[in-house]
């Protein structure tokens, strides 16, 4: 390929990521329920578009459209012995879509089951589906990985030892979805900022973040103050030094939905959030993107700003 490899684009600076694709796909006529990842194979054309259009707006990657391609998430859909088949698909669309010239990330959301004791899903079975999904989408030709939205730490280190262990040379991402916890913040699970930083860290990645949840725009600033000092206390406990600062992504919603005849609605304007965003990258997240209700408008929006 054509460009510098992932890792070492990250360490650039800032590097923008692409917005929602369930709210692409909502625009596109694709009704609630569907099994969003079974369009890789169903209507690759529909994801095709969402990607060139995230592109054309300023996205420096694109993410997979794999969020739920797990067979665990998949089988609720009835497509849990298709999870090799989606993901590959959704890497190669990615791929077709971002050329030589920009970068895949292949998309690993969690099982939405809970793992042993709290559940029933064993650590080992869920490490298999990972791995199966993680195989797929190197396969099909991603750059690196983001695993997004995880509420637990045993979870999310399965995943994360999952991608590793399918290549060492891929980077990989890690994001946890906060709440409003009083005058803090905590994923559903109960995870504060400092044990996810300090957990995350431990494990090797290559950019730890946040992404999703339930926040205002301002709650969103608020939580990246929060995390980056979380994350520079940590360094400097561990004596990483200034040469060696963890990468830090942000992918916030486009604020907090409200409820219109049954679907969620997100106003919130691109010129707003790229300026609430901005804010975020100021604070030190370098990888920035969209999540929900977030659109190519957003990004465009997003990359005016801070591409200025």
């Amino acid at each position: 390929m054509s460009r510098i490899s992932l890792k070492e684009r990250i360490k650039q600076g800032l590097f923008l990521l692409d917005g929602a694709m369930g709210t692409q796909l909502i625009a596109r006529g694709v009704k609630a329920g569907v099994c969003n990842d079974y369009l890789n194979i169903d209507s690759p054309d529909v994801v095709f578009d969402i990607h060139q259009a995230y592109l054309k707006a300023g996205s420096d990657a694109v993410v997979t459209n794999t969020f739920g391609a797990n067979k665990y998430a998949l089988a609720r859909h009835g497509f849990s012995e298709e999870a090799a088949r989606i993901n590959t698909a959704g890497a190669q669309i990615a791929r077709r879509a971002a050329g030589e010239e920009k970068y895949v990330l292949g998309d690993i959301g969690p099982s939405g089951d809970f793992l042993q004791p709290l559940g029933n899903l064993k650590p080992g079975e869920c490490k298999e589906a990972f791995v199966v999904q993680a195989k797929a989408l190197f396969e099909g030709g991603v750059d690196g990985f983001i695993i997004e939205t995880m509420t637990a730490l045993d979870e999310l280190r399965i995943a994360i030892e999952a991608a590793k262990s399918v290549s060492s040379d891929l980077p990989v991402f890690a994001s946890l979805a906060f709440d409003r916890a009083g005058e803090d913040f905590r994923t559903m699970m109960g995870v504060s900022i400092e044990a996810a930083v300090s957990e995350i860290i431990s494990l090797g990645v290559d950019a730890i973040g946040f992404n999703c949840g339930t926040l205002l725009l301002d709650e969103y600033i608020e939580l990246a103050d929060k995390y980056v000092s979380a994350v520079r206390a940590v360094e400097q406990n561990r004596g990483t030094g200034h040469g060696a600062r963890v990468t830090i992504l942000a992918e916030p919603n486009a604020g907090k939905p409200e409820l219109v005849e049954d679907q969620a609605v997100y106003n919130v304007s691109p010129e707003d959030f790229a300026a609430a965003v901005g804010k975020i990258y100021s604070a030190g997240a370098e990888i920035i993107g969209g999540c929900c209700g977030t659109e190519p408008a957003h990004i465009e929006a997003l990359a005016k700003e801070l591409k200025k």
